[in-house]
C-alpha cells in the first residue's frame, strides 16, 4: 500500500469536484448527492439495489449528435454504425436506431440483437476475423449492407456459401494498414502482428480475386486500427494508405465504392486530452474526401462510455498498515476493465457530505476472491464507510457486456435514466437463474 500511494502522489489524479465538473451530465446536490441527469442514484440504489448499471440516454443521444454533426459539417456525408459490442442493450440499440444510427456486428448473436432493436439490414455491417459458415449464412439471409471480409479464406467461405444460397454478397476488404493506434496491446487491432483483416501488400491481389469469384461482389475496402485511441496521427497515417489503395485498384479498372472508416474514437477516463468527433472527421475528410466514397465509421465507446456507471455500495472498509482498502459490492465480475486492461476509471462518493471529505490514499476492490479484483490502487477518496454509495464513472462501454458470473454472482441490474425518470432496462438477475439450465447426470441422483 505504500509504495503504491507514493506513486498516486507523483501524478495526482483528478480530485473527484473536477471528475463531476468534467461530466455535465452529473452535478451533486447538498441533499439528493450524486445526480445523473435529474435523478438521485441514490433513488435508483434504494428502489433496485446494487451494484447496478445506470445509463443517461441524453448523454448518448447528444454525443451521436456531436458525431453526426461534425461528420457533415466535414461535408463526408458518412453513415454512422454502432458498434455493438460496446454495449449490446437492445435499449441502447433500440435509442441509436431511432437517432439514424445502423450497426457495426461481429456475430450472430449481435446481428440478431440488431434486427431485434429495429436496425434495419440494409444498416448492418458484419465485421469479424472468425466469422462462422452458420454466421456467413444468416448475414446472406438477411440481405445486410455489407460483409467486412478479413482473409482469402474468408473469402472463400463466404463464396462458396453464397452459391449454395444463391445469393451475392456485398463485400468489402478489411485492410490490415499495419499501423500502430498507439493504445494499449490487447486493442490494437491494426498492425502487421495482429489477427484482424488482410495484409497491405496483399490487398490490391485478393481484390482482383475477389472480383472473379462467383457470388461476390466487391464494393469497397475497411479498416480498424484499435480501439481507446487519443491521437490523431494513426487515424492520418491509416486513412492515407486506404485512400493510396483506393487510387491504385481504381486506377486497375475495378470498382471502389466505399470505405468503412472504422472507430476507436478514445474518452477522457482520467483528465487525459482526447479528440473530438471534428478531429477525426478532419482526419477522415483529409485523405478520403475527394474519392466520391460512400463512407461509414464505427463509433462504440465514445457514444456510450461516458453514458453509463456502475452505481455501487461500500461493503466495508478495511484498515491496514500504511492505508485502507474499501470493499465494495461491485467486482471484477461486473466491470472487469481494470482488472484486464489495468484500465482508469473515476470514482466517488454518491453522499454530497462525503464527497467534500479529505481525501487519503485507498485500494478500491471488489469480494471476489482474486487479487485482480481490484478498481483502483492508492485513489485519493474521501472518507466513506459501510454502506455507503460510491460509482465508478464511464462504465458504459465494454462493463455489462462483459460481465460474468464468475463467484456464483448474478449479474448486475441495468437501468436507462431518460426524461427524469428511470426504468429498469433489465433486472437483478436471481441466484436460482444461476443453475436452472445446469443438469445433473442420472449417475449421481
Amino acid at each position: 500500500m505504500a509504495a503504491s500511494a507514493a506513486l498516486a502522489f507523483e501524478s495526482p489524479d483528478p480530485t473527484v469536484a473536477e471528475l463531476i465538473a468534467a461530466r455535465p451530465w452529473l452535478s451533486m446536490h447538498a441533499m439528493d448527492g450524486l445526480i445523473l441527469d435529474d435523478v438521485p442514484l441514490n433513488r435508483i440504489a434504494d428502489a433496485v439495489g446494487t451494484p447496478t448499471w445506470v445509463y443517461s440516454a441524453a448523454t448518448m443521444r447528444a454525443r451521436y449528435h456531436a458525431l453526426a454533426t461534425a461528420l457533415t459539417d466535414a461535408k463526408l456525408g458518412a453513415q454512422v454504425h454502432y458498434a455493438i459490442k460496446a454495449n449490446d442493450h437492445l435499449a441502447v440499440l433500440r435509442l441509436f436506431a431511432r437517432a439514424g444510427a445502423g450497426a457495426d456486428v461481429v456475430s450472430e448473436g449481435e446481428l440478431l440483437r440488431a434486427r431485434a432493436a429495429g436496425i434495419p439490414a440494409d444498416r448492418i455491417v458484419f465485421s469479424g476475423v472468425g466469422k462462422s459458415l452458420r454466421e456467413l449464412r444468416l448475414a446472406l439471409t438477411e440481405d445486410i449492407a455489407q460483409i467486412n471480409v478479413e482473409s482469402a479464406e474468408e473469402l472463400d467461405m463466404l463464396s462458396a456459401v453464397a452459391v449454395e444460397l444463391g445469393r451475392t454478397a456485398r463485400v468489402a476488404l478489411r485492410i490490415n494498414p499495419d499501423v500502430d493506434a498507439g493504445t494499449h496491446a490487447k486493442i490494437s487491432t491494426g498492425r502487421a502482428q495482429d489477427k484482424f483483416g488482410i495484409p497491405y501488400a496483399q490487398a490490391a491481389a485478393l481484390y482482383a480475386r475477389a472480383a472473379t469469384m462467383p457470388g461476390i461482389n466487391p464494393v469497397g475496402l475497411a479498416l480498424h486500427i484499435g480501439s481507446q485511441i487519443l491521437s490523431m496521427a494513426p487515424y492520418r497515417a491509416a486513412y492515407g494508405r486506404i485512400a493510396e489503395l483506393v487510387r491504385t485498384l481504381r486506377g486497375d479498372g475495378f470498382t471502389v465504392e466505399t470505405v468503412d472508416c472504422g472507430g476507436g474514437l478514445g474518452i477522457p477516463y482520467r483528465d487525459e486530452p482526447a479528440p473530438s468527433p471534428t478531429a477525426l472527421a478532419g482526419a477522415i475528410a483529409g485523405a478520403l474526401h475527394n474519392l466520391d466514397l460512400r463512407l461509414t465509421v464505427e463509433p462504440g465507446r465514445w457514444l456510450v462510455g461516458p453514458a453509463g456507471l456502475l452505481l455501487t455500495t461500500v461493503i466495508l472498509v478495511k484498515a491496514v498498515e500504511g492505508g485502507r482498502f474499501i470493499v465494495l459490492d461491485a467486482a471484477m465480475n461486473d466491470l472487469i476493465r481494470p482488472a484486464m486492461y489495468d484500465a482508469w476509471h473515476g470514482i466517488v462518493p454518491v453522499s454530497a457530505a462525503e464527497a467534500v471529505g479529505a481525501a487519503s490514499p485507498a485500494d478500491v476492490v471488489g469480494p471476489v476472491c482474486e487479487s485482480g479484483d481490484t478498481f483502483a490502487r492508492a485513489r485519493m477518496l474521501p472518507a466513506v464507510a459501510a454502506n455507503s454509495r460510491m460509482a465508478i464513472l464511464d462504465a458504459g462501454a465494454y462493463g455489462s457486456v462483459m460481465s460474468s458470473v464468475y463467484n456464483a454472482r448474478p449479474l448486475a441490474a441495468e437501468v436507462m435514466v431518460d426524461g427524469g425518470a428511470f426504468t429498469v432496462i433489465r433486472p437483478r438477475q436471481a441466484h436460482a437463474a444461476l443453475w436452472e439450465h445446469e443438469h445433473i447426470p442420472k449417475s449421481l441422483e
